[in-house]
């Protein structure tokens, strides 16, 4: 079965009401004001069913200049509109504003009905259908349908049914595909199940027992019950009118504007960058940096305009535009919105969204409209890489990546495919995988090596650098996984090597021993200590030099297998560590094990050396610890 939405549009007193009531038989005015008013006030829901398996739910909106933002609530997911002319009175204000905000929406496809036809004679009722059509001329409902009908008599139903029929055949039915959207427009409670929101689900399928959270407020819950025009149903699909009954929540937590989705998937945005209509009947220019109020699916949020471009917008004009929200939402790529002032209030312009979570952007910023068209007007693979190239250093995730794209991942994996095959994007983490441009990879293994550089010209008499503190130098902006994917394809492309945490230069000048007049000294006050060897403070002070010098040459005579390193501050002549290797492995092989106390009477080390030695025994493999003592490690 097809499910679509119809909703209605017209002025106050046009008769919506008394046409969905006669197409259905459903009174859509529901509360006791409406009735005692005679105008509609909130949201009407209706249900029918048309030849060709085709099931409709219709939105009946109110026509009141007053209640136009509950209009707006309404009019978010219909698929086509049912714009409601009185044929007594013609073309009203409202009937021009809702038709502006259906047209700002991106309602596409419609038919209007001519009511109360019974109400005038035949040469008004042809006068009235030529004003609407000439009316209707250059909007999206040039050329449709304009049928006279009757509520009281019954004329013009059946022919009304037939060509909602046949635009139902043409419209495309919204795609069950993706993760679940259901904009709240109706809370209230059933005694005995709990709390009850109804609204249009924009995409995805809601299941009884799913795990759900209500934004912006991120409340959680469960989805105990659902039904579809009056039905239960164990799942509802995009398209449908559904009514949710949530457990875990109460109805004093929900409000018109929340939005129920899976637990845990979707983000609310405070900035969104757009593509901006301002309405030709605009009464005056849009200024940079003006607050207007933001309607999208039932959300009715503060926005700040922030045009990109230029510093105003003049009626009838087009521009990309940033909005910074004064209060969160959730909107995705392609949401329709509408802009409406607050005094006087009426509808100025709206669009799309082309960027739902995007960085505060530097207004005539070349760079960020080129991303921005390419989001507008691009093919995906554009927008992808687009998004990629903004990212710079920081990269960005897959997640992040169909977030602000609104491509679903299996697609964006086709895309990167093609990207990483050309080699214009780079995969620089595995899970979460994270992706950047060629070029940006290329320059932050760039920085790297120039830091290698300046390090080794900085320090001529070590030839290398400790990994953690290269890595610490990367910039601020790059995460710090980047590292290890970078240093590998360094060393792949030969420019630097690794050994265990020291990472050297292959390429450029080779260290240089231009200070080696501090080597002999050093040397023979090693071995001049023997097994108990000077710290390297005691050593600078004995050779007269400064520590970071001193420990420098220590570093040199190691490379030179001329020293030993036992630990940062404990160096040896080989042949005093050799003594004491060979003291300790004798003992093991004729004792199996030795204690630290055992292994102080036999070298006569003190506690300051001895621990040091015997741990870098360990960590040599020479013996391995068990418990307390050392055995010879075999092998």
């Amino acid at each position: 079965m097809k499910h679509l939405i119809l909703g209605t549009a017209g002025h106050i007193d046009h008769g919506k009401t008394s046409l969905v009531k006669t197409l259905t038989g459903i009174d859509t005015d529901r509360l006791p004001e409406e009735k005692a008013r005679g105008i509609t006030i909130e949201l009407g829901f209706a249900h029918l069913s048309l030849p060709g398996g085709i099931e409709i739910g219709i939105v009946d909106v109110p026509g009141h200049e007053r209640f136009v933002r509950t209009m707006v609530a309404g009019v978010g997911g219909m698929d086509l509109v049912m714009l409601v002319i009185a044929a007594d009175e013609g073309i009203m204000p409202q009937t021009r504003e809702h038709l502006e905000i259906c047209q700002l929406l991106g309602v596409k496809r419609g038919v209007v009905a001519l009511t109360k036809s019974d109400l005038v004679d035949a040469d008004w009722l042809a006068l009235a259908g030529e004003e609407v059509a000439d009316y209707l001329s250059g909007t999206f409902l040039e050329g449709a349908r304009i049928i006279p009908v009757s509520s009281r008599t019954g004329e013009g139903i059946d022919a009304l049914k037939v060509e909602l029929a046949r635009l139902c055949a043409e419209v495309e039915e919204k795609k069950a595909a993706g993760r679940f959207r259901l904009p709240v427009d109706r809370v209230f409670t059933v005694p005995g199940f709990g709390t009850v929101v109804t609204g249009t689900l924009l995409s995805g399928e809601v299941r009884v027992g799913d795990e759900v959270e209500l934004l912006p407020l991120h409340r959680e819950g469960r989805v105990r019950g659902v039904q579809t025009h009056g039905m239960k149903s164990d799942v509802a699909s995009a398209g449908q009118r559904v009514a949710v009954n949530l457990q875990g929540v109460e109805h004093t937590e929900v409000s018109r504007g929340d939005i129920v989705v899976p637990r845990g998937i979707y983000h609310p945005t405070w900035t969104v960058d757009t593509r901006l209509h301002y309405l030709p009947s605009a009464p005056r220019e849009l200024r940079h940096r003006a607050t207007l109020r933001l309607h999208s699916a039932t959300y009715e949020v503060p926005a700040q305009v922030i045009l990109l471009d230029r510093d105003s917008l003049k009626p009838g004009e087009t521009a990309f535009a940033q909005l910074r929200l004064g209060s969160s939402a959730l909107l995705l790529p392609g949401d329709p919105f509408v802009l409406r002032s607050y005094s006087p209030q009426a509808t100025l312009g709206g669009g799309r969204v082309l960027d739902p979570a995007p960085p505060r952007r530097r207004r005539r910023n070349e760079d960020a409209l080129a991303l921005l068209a390419a989001l507008d007007e691009g093919d995906e693979a554009d927008r992808v890489l687009f998004l990629v190239r903004e990212a710079l250093l920081s990269g960005i995730s897959l997640e992040e990546l169909s977030q602000r794209s609104g491509l679903p991942i299996r697609r964006l994996d086709v895309l990167l495919a093609e990207l990483l095959s050309k080699g214009s994007v780079v995969q620089v983490v595995r899970e979460p995988r994270i992706f950047m441009t060629r070029p940006t990879f290329d320059s932050l293994k760039e920085f790297i090596s120039s830091e290698l550089a300046t390090y080794l010209r900085e320090n001529p008499l070590r030839n290398g650098m400790g990994k953690e503190e290269l890595k610490s130098r990367i910039p601020k902006r790059a995460d710090s996984r980047f590292f290890g994917p970078l240093l590998a394809a360094l060393e792949k492309e030969g420019k630097v090597a690794v050994e265990r945490d020291l990472v050297k230069a292959t390429t450029g000048e080779k260290p240089s021993d231009n200070g080696s007049r501090l080597s002999v000294p050093l040397q023979a006050a090693l071995r001049k200590a023997g097994i108990e060897p000077p710290t390297v403070k005691e050593l600078a002070e004995a050779v007269k030099a400064k520590e970071k010098e001193v420990l420098d040459h220590l570093h040199l005579l190691v490379r030179e297998g001329k020293s030993v390193k036992v630990k940062n501050d404990l160096f040896y002549a080989p042949e005093s560590l050799a003594l004491l290797r060979e003291k300790l492995v004798g003992f093991l092989k004729e004792k199996k094990e030795i204690t630290p106390g055992e292994f102080r009477e036999l070298t006569g080390l003190s506690r300051k050396f001895m621990i040091p030695v015997l741990e870098y025994f360990d960590q040599e493999k020479v013996t391995i610890r068990v418990g307390d003592k050392r055995a010879l490690r075999r092998g």
